[in-house]
């Protein structure tokens, strides 16, 4: 049985994607070890096919958390026994990196995202100049590797030459089970992060007639809420913070609308194809989204979304208003979710995952 150890720096609870696909190799034949980051607020792992592993680290974040979690990432992987290891994004590619070469075993890269895009890079010239180093350094080591959309591994092949595969971030097949909702509230899941248009959204819902429930963390957080506080929107905005992910799940098909705007504000967004587009075709959401490569691409597949071209606080309230009244159209995005999500699911992306896994250990 082949041992593959996978590498992240989050909180492995709330990590949908990578239970995903440490699932999906561990019912497949391999004995799979994912590890995390262990935080104060953690709650306790639940128990999974695959083993997992949280590293405590004294600093939480920022430089110095990194280079104390990549020191102590590096001695534990030192020690354990694998016949591959894969990094998750560039966080955790430099010690991997090195484990590859000390065990000569096979290493992978999974790109979740074009790191040195993110808006909380590119808008910091000396943590940009960072991470693009170490990306230039080991980017091209790493020959074999992954993504979540087609022009992310593009953008990966015009820089460094590889040539990675597409598994997209999608949603395992459920059967639905949507209760009935007392009211037609607006869903924000995911990343409370730089770049997600929150000081467009939130000026929007001055002028929307629903509230909107908001499920997540991230490094924006306290700016998000002051903007609510600023605005005067104690009581038409819901923080609800990390929900487990059978709790997300049931508030997702409680909801009416789905909302995932995204500025254009270093290129990973505009590049990039996050889960919740899936999770929300998944929950028969209709969903206000952004007029991207990515979503463009799947839209013209199933129409599941009102495309957004300009993020001002009037665009997006008008584009959530007519959605929220034009019940015809409404209907029309809601019936093609659930005809998409029979086609865009984990159970038809998983087989694109096993087939590269067994590249890997047949080259």
């Amino acid at each position: 049985m082949k041992r593959l150890f996978f590498t992240v720096t989050n909180d492995l609870t709330y990590d949908q994607r990578m239970n995903r696909i440490c699932t999906s190799l561990a019912e497949n034949g391999y004995a799979v070890t994912l590890v995390g980051r262990k935080l104060p607020a953690s709650l306790p792992l639940k128990e999974e096919k695959y083993q997992q592993k949280r590293l405590s680290c004294f600093f939480k974040k920022g430089k110095w958390f990194y280079a104390e979690y990549n020191l102590r990432l590096l001695f534990y992987l030192l020690f354990q026994k694998m016949d591959a290891i894969c990094a998750i994004d560039l966080d955790t590619i430099l010690p991997c990196l090195r484990i590859s070469k000390w065990k000569k075993i096979p290493r992978i890269y999974d790109a979740h995202e074009l790191f040195t895009e993110l808006k909380e890079v590119v808008t910091r010239p000396a943590i940009k100049k960072l991470w693009t180093a170490i990306e230039k350094k080991s980017v091209p080591q790493y020959s074999r590797g992954y993504t979540v959309s087609e022009s992310i591994a593009e953008e990966f092949n015009k820089r460094y030459g590889v040539h990675y595969k597409t598994i997209r971030n999608i949603t395992r097949l459920r059967e639905m089970d949507r209760p009935q909702s007392t009211e037609k509230f607006l869903l924000y899941q995911g990343a409370v992060n730089e770049a997600r248009a929150f000081e467009y959204l939130i000026p929007a819902m001055k002028l929307v007639n629903s509230k909107l429930v908001i499920c997540g963390n991230g490094n924006f957080m306290p700016q998000l809420k002051e903007l609510i506080k600023t605005h005067q929107l104690e009581d038409k905005v819901e923080l609800k913070g990390m929900l487990l992910p059978d709790e997300l799940r049931s508030i997702s098909q409680q909801a009416y609308i789905g909302v995932a705007v995204a500025e254009n504000q270093g290129m990973n967004q505009y590049l990039a194809l996050p889960n919740k587009f899936f999770d929300y075709v998944h929950a028969g959401l209709p969903q206000l989204s952004m007029n991207y490569p990515e979503y463009r691409q799947l839209n013209k597949q199933y129409e599941v979304a009102v495309l957004m071209d300009d993020l001002a606080p009037k665009r997006i309230a008008e584009a959530i208003n007519n959605l929220l009244e034009d019940t015809v159209m409404y209907e029309r995005l809601r019936q093609n979710c659930l005809r998409a999500r029979l086609e865009w699911n984990w159970q038809n992306e998983e087989k694109k995952l096993i087939a590269f896994y067994q590249s890997v250990f047949n080259s």
